[in-house]
Order: C-alpha cells, then sequence, then structure tokens
C-alpha cells in the first residue's frame, strides 16, 4: 500500500502541474481539497481520467466520489478495493 500511495502522489503531481511540491511534501492523509491540497473540482476531473487511464478504475456516482476523493490514502484504499474485486 506504501508503494501505491507514493506512486499516487507522484501522478497526482505530474497530472496537475503542481510545482514547487514533492511526493514528501504531501501526506497520506492531507486532504485533497479545501485546506489540504487546495484542489479544485477540475482537479478532481483529471484524478479522475488518471485513475482510469493508469489504475483502470472508475468512479461511478458522487457519493463515491466524495469518499474515495478525501486524501491519497482513500484514493489508494480505492485502487486496491477495486483491484481486489476484478482479480477476486
Amino acid at each position: 500500500m506504501e508503494d501505491l500511495i507514493h506512486q499516487l502522489k507522484a501522478d497526482i503531481i505530474e497530472q496537475l502541474n503542481l510545482v514547487d511540491v514533492n511526493p514528501d511534501d504531501i501526506q497520506p492523509d492531507t486532504p485533497l481539497f479545501g485546506e489540504g491540497l487546495g484542489l479544485d473540482s477540475i482537479d478532481s476531473l483529471e484524478i479522475s481520467v488518471l485513475l482510469e487511464r493508469k489504475y483502470q478504475v472508475k468512479i461511478t456516482n458522487s457519493q463515491e466520489g466524495r469518499k474515495v476523493f478525501q486524501s491519497i490514502r482513500t484514493l489508494a484504499e480505492f485502487i486496491t478495493e477495486r483491484r481486489a474485486a476484478q482479480t477476486g
């Protein structure tokens, strides 16, 4: 899980072109929106595209999205759960 968390940090930084941010700057439980990283709705769309393209997982509704987009850790947990369901 820690490897996935680190990879997600790097992917999000690259996808969103977050200058002056490196993976070590982001704590796994830091909120992605609001007072955390300060991302917005456009950023959430870009992260959704990243999840679909790189990790082959899709968020199917807005309630699920609110839960998944809380932090890097919740994103990693979502990916792990979906992958397990796909292979299980």
